[in-house]
């Protein structure tokens, strides 16, 4: 009991542990002992009203940097109408309190871990590590899997904000609890802004949107339900959108810009308008497309971003006030469907004065990303990553993280020069599931779908690819960086079951700082704000 975090890491005490899963978690996330909410009881669809997350406010700034501390904390909060739900939020929010930079002022995030010794219902210990989902951070602030804060300590993040203006997300990556953690609301929106885009007569202020899409499913007093009987995911009746139920947002007859967010545990989406009319896709992950897409449907998982546009003048044209539109799910095969869950959130126009400035979509977005413009001849490397279930356990190449960890966290699955490229393809061969693969560090472009151009809403910097069942994608990548970082499905019960694997970029000038000691959690007993 006396052994510090550093003492059990050199010991492998700390690494056996983080790498079981504990008899207690088994135990807590079976579904026998709970009785689920009924239909009955839950809200209509279209009847709570939409709201947004708070958006965080920097403690301290000075010339380059811009400070904030976010608490993660257990607390109750109203989701269903007339129940309480424990939650863990960030500054007891769920979503998170959405942070917003500037493109060349870096960010500090002090991530305090208040959460409780051990999870109320489902028994494990709550360690964390924040993920800044699309930042090119080092290894150390990447929210590496096993570098994790528990209950107690804190860890400062450090984000250099150099990339192009786009939607980042952060959200817990502890290794082997990530879904528990994430369901329970341990994710926010980060949206980073630079000229090109600032430029751009794009929507803006109130008319440019966060939209964070989930599901949960509730037991009969309001708790939270999770359970891992089947490993293949964790799916809820409930679609929560900012954290409300189906909510109903009124909006003006002009265009809104929504940073649409799937960060539902395993449910993949395919969104539509209800009356059929067309949007405009205007960026992806990593960013601005180089050109809009108008399309009428588009199929996502979890991990990805989508900045779409909407014309309410048209979607309402003829349309007294009043009138509604609601935002469709018409499920992806492979889902566990549920009687409400191909309905997302409504619409609701009004006849109130707008701004008429900030309300078009040019047909030129960006043609200075340099992810974009990489072409095939450039890869020096092709590499294959298969995605399979074997030995009753999720792999890619066969590998899992128990691997990487009995490995001392040296097995890379490949090691790419810095400042080449390559390519890489990634094999789904099941027709029994899907997977959300995600590579951290890196921006891609998805080349080809099974041998055919990638789908529109596709065409611009990704770094999730929807690999449907029976699907081979091709992808190319610069690797701008150094050392180890993570690649796994964003299927978060599948990550956490164990399908995660890592490479290194190696550079001939500098080695990579090391992300389980270049910056380990503190107490939070020792903690000073004096100099992060």
């Amino acid at each position: 009991m006396s052994l510090n975090r550093r003492d059990l890491l050199k010991t492998g005490v700390f690494a056996g542990a983080a790498v079981a899963l504990p008899a207690a978690r088994v135990a807590g996330v079976g579904a026998a002992a709970v009785t689920r909410m009924p239909t009955s009881k839950l809200p209509a669809p279209f009847t709570v009203p939409f709201t947004q997350a708070p958006v965080a406010v920097p403690y301290r700034q000075d010339a380059t940097t811009d400070y904030y501390k976010l608490s993660m904390q257990a607390v109750n909060a109203e989701i269903l109408p007339g129940f309480q739900t424990m939650v863990f939020g960030y500054n007891g929010s769920v979503p998170g309190p959405t942070i917003k930079v500037t493109q060349g002022r870096q960010a500090v995030v002090r991530h305090q871990n208040n959460l409780p010794a051990v999870h109320p219902t489902l028994g494990y210990e709550p360690w964390t590590s924040v993920h800044l989902h699309g930042s090119a951070s080092l290894p150390q602030y990447d929210g590496y899997a096993s570098d994790i804060t528990r209950p107690g300590e804190y860890k400062d993040y450090h984000y250099p904000n150099f990339q192009k203006a786009r939607t980042l997300w952060y959200h817990d990556h502890g290794v082997h609890h990530t879904a528990e953690n994430a369901y329970h609301g341990l994710l926010g929106q980060y949206h980073m802004y630079d000229p090109e885009e600032r430029a751009l007569p794009l929507p803006k202020g109130e008319y440019d949107v966060a939209l964070t899409v989930g599901d949960a499913m509730f037991n009969s007093d309001g708790s939270l339900l999770f359970s891992l009987a089947n490993q293949s995911g964790h799916w809820g009746d409930v679609i929560l959108v900012n954290g409300k139920p189906w909510p109903v947002m009124k909006v003006k007859r002009r265009k809104y810009r929504f940073r649409l967010l799937t960060a539902a545990i395993s449910r993949s989406f395919k969104f539509s308008l209800s009356n059929g009319s067309s949007y405009q896709v205007i960026a992806t992950d990593g960013g601005l497309m180089p050109a809009p897409m108008t399309i009428s449907s588009h199929r996502q998982l979890s991990g990805e971003r989508y900045e779409i546009v909407i014309d309410f003048a048209q979607v309402f044209k003829g349309q007294a006030a009043g009138s509604r539109v609601s935002l469709k799910n018409t499920s992806p095969t492979n889902n566990v469907n549920y009687i409400n869950t191909d309905k997302v959130m409504a619409f609701e126009v009004t006849d109130e004065v707008f701004d008429t400035t900030n309300n078009s979509v040019p047909p030129v977005l960006s043609t200075k990303n340099d992810v974009m413009n990489l072409v095939e001849t450039q890869a020096v490397a092709s590499r294959t990553l298969r995605l399979e279930r074997s030995g009753g356990a999720w792999t890619v190449n066969g590998t899992t993280w128990d691997h990487i960890v009995k490995s001392g966290f040296k097995f890379a699955e490949a090691r790419p020069v810095e400042g080449t490229i390559e390519k890489w393809t990634i094999v789904n061969k099941s027709g029994g599931w899907f997977h959300p693969l995600h590579i951290h560090l890196v921006d891609f472009k998805v080349l080809r779908r099974n041998g055919k151009p990638a789908f529109a809403h596709e065409m611009g910097p990704k770094d999730v690819v929807y690999t449907g069942e029976n699907e081979t994608i091709e992808l190319l990548m610069k690797f701008d960086g150094c050392g180890y970082y993570m690649v796994h499905c964003h299927n978060l019960v599948h990550e956490d079951h164990d399908m995660m694997t890592q490479f290194e970029v190696v550079s001939p000038m500098h080695p990579g700082d090391d992300p389980m000691t270049a910056a380990m959690a503190k107490s939070m007993a020792l903690e000073t704000f004096d100099v992060l």
